[in-house]
């Protein structure tokens, strides 16, 4: 049985865009993993960081916000809980139709597969009735977590960028990995 909730389900999660009332859960997880994110990411961690995020996410045409969401089949305390996010930025339409992926996991569902289970949900959307051909995303070269979670999301590393985004008082080099729709077709 489908939930009208969730844009895409999976066996153990399943993904839908943010709402303002997702700020208190989003930014106490984000709080709680503050050691996980760092130094890489930097989400919001109050209400009116988060709305301005969100509203962002939810108002801006350039911009897909997904939450990944853990499902219990059996609706156990856990269903519906926030175990991650992941945004598509930057999208372009025309002939390029692509967008560059940000992403983050909460500490409580780190290491347990939820994150690439939520990837493959936003890729086959993002890919699908979004529309898109191309997803990117980069990624810090020290940063294993991540680059092991587009690995296994089927991305193919295109090349290496110098001092490519400003994150946390310095320009950080940054990976290119890509997955087009054809990558995701089985053959």
């Amino acid at each position: 049985m489908s939930d009208t909730r969730y844009l895409s389900e999976g066996p153990r999660t399943a993904i839908r865009p943010f709402t303002p009332g997702d700020a208190d859960e989003f930014t106490a997880r984000v709080r709680e993993s503050t050691a996980v994110h760092r130094p890489w990411l930097f989400p919001p961690t109050t209400p009116e960081t988060y709305a301005a995020y969100a509203g962002a996410l939810i108002d801006d045409p350039a911009r897909a916000g997904f939450l990944v969401c853990e499902r219990d089949p059996e609706g156990g305390p856990g269903d519906g809980a926030i175990a991650g996010f992941i945004n598509i930025n930057n999208i372009v339409a025309g002939a390029f139709r692509c967008g560059a992926l940000g992403y983050g996991v909460f500490a409580h569902a780190a290491g347990r597969g939820l994150m690439s289970e939520g990837m493959d949900l936003v890729l086959d959307h993002a890919l699908g009735p979004l529309g898109l051909h191309r997803l990117e995303a980069n990624i810090q070269p020290d940063n294993a977590g991540s680059l092991a979670l587009v690995r296994r999301a089927g991305f193919r590393r295109e090349g290496f960028s110098p001092d490519f985004l400003h994150i946390d008082g310095a320009w950080r080099d940054h990976e290119r990995w890509a997955v087009t729709a054809e990558m995701r077709r089985p053959a």
